[in-house]
């Protein structure tokens, strides 16, 4: 879908040499912090803005020097951008008039569009007669009647309340199923996008960091970057030093040393300043020592109901961890920690890749 796509405003290079392709009927979710250039990139594909260089394809077609209207493609907004003087009706039917479609056929797209997403009783009314969720569904059943190649959505539920958003993502995953169009979502929620794509591309500065599945870029991130992005709690770090003494391999964290003479075969390199990670899911905290424990002291517990969320300080670093929720300790309270070799990261310091 994007070649090489390259867009600067000014001396600020907003995309940098970004290559993806959406797979067809896929739902692909570019994911990032504010600025990292996925709306701009989403906004490019639908000519929205012009890039300095690269190619942009819909299905097979090079649609760089296509306005936005013959590029086939229905764009959702994070603000939806419903016309407020029109009815519901009438903010569905605007784009198929502007194609001048026959008014059986846009009754017709209207009926299904309006079934599909359960707002067939809203027709009548006005944008201000709506709840946020109703009108989110108007912006989609605006995209669906067109029947694009490909839906482009800019956060489309940024602007929802918390549990309503829950909702609306496993209706909009839904919906993209069903009708198989293929789908490029831009957000900055990274449990919106670990729970709706089919794969992420996670981008930071302008660049693609890493693509792939959900499982893939939460299990074996490319980067510390992405790790740290992926996840909430979000990945543990501690800045460590590679050493190698008597034959065995350690992580020498300051305050702890860690075995990891098994793994050692298979880091990609060995520079001396590292970073560990782990989730907070790949560490267990008990109440006594075991040999290759570490001991810990409590800082704050976070009873979540199921589950209680452990800030423990580690030396000089604070970590968190899950627990069961019947293990809620003190904060003070010493305690120890046992790491899951198999699910440790190592990062290389500089360059932030990820070695092992």
């Amino acid at each position: 879908m994007i070649q090489n796509l390259m867009k600067s405003f000014g001396d600020v290079a907003a995309v940098k040499d970004l290559t993806i392709e959406a797979r067809d009927k896929e739902f692909l979710v570019l994911l990032g912090p504010s600025g990292c250039g996925k709306t701009t990139a989403l906004r490019c594909i639908a000519g929205l803005e012009t890039p300095n260089s690269g190619k942009i394809f819909i299905g097979d077609r090079l649609v760089n020097d296509l306005p936005p209207k013959d590029r086939d493609i229905a764009m959702v907004f994070q603000s939806y951008a419903l016309y407020p003087h029109m009815s519901v009706y009438d903010n569905l039917a605007f784009p198929l008039k502007m194609r001048n479609v026959p008014k059986q056929e846009i009754d017709g797209k209207i009926k299904k569009a309006a079934d599909i997403l359960r707002i067939t009783h809203l027709l009548k009314r006005r944008p201000k007669q709506l709840s946020g969720g109703e009108q989110q569904r108007v912006a989609l059943g605006r995209a669906i009647v067109r029947e694009p190649k490909a839906f482009l959505m800019d956060e489309p539920l940024s602007n929802l309340d918390a549990k309503l958003r829950l909702h609306m993502r496993a209706e909009l995953k839904n919906l993209q199923e069903e009708l198989g169009i293929t789908t490029v979502y831009v957000t900055h929620d990274q449990a919106e996008a670990m729970t709706m794509a089919d794969r992420i591309a996670v981008l930071n500065r302008g660049e693609l960091l890493q693509l792939g599945s959900p499982e893939e870029i939460y299990r074996t991130p490319s980067s510390s970057f992405v790790a740290g992005f992926m996840g909430s709690p979000p990945m543990n770090f501690i800045d460590c030093k590679l050493v190698e003494e008597e034959g065995r391999t350690f992580l020498d964290a300051g305050a702890f040393r860690l075995d990891v003479s098994d793994l050692a075969g298979s880091m990609r390199e060995k520079t001396s300043e590292l970073v560990l990670g782990f989730r907070p899911e790949d560490i267990s905290v008990q109440d006594v020592p075991s040999p290759e424990s570490v001991q810990a002291q409590v800082y704050v517990v976070e009873p979540l109901g199921s589950e209680v969320i452990l800030d423990l300080k580690v030396g000089e670093s604070l970590v968190k961890t899950r627990s069961p929720p019947d293990f809620t300790p003190t904060p003070g309270d010493k305690v120890h920690v046992l790491f899951r070799k198999s699910k440790l990261h190592v990062f290389d310091k500089k360059t932030e890749r990820s070695i092992l």
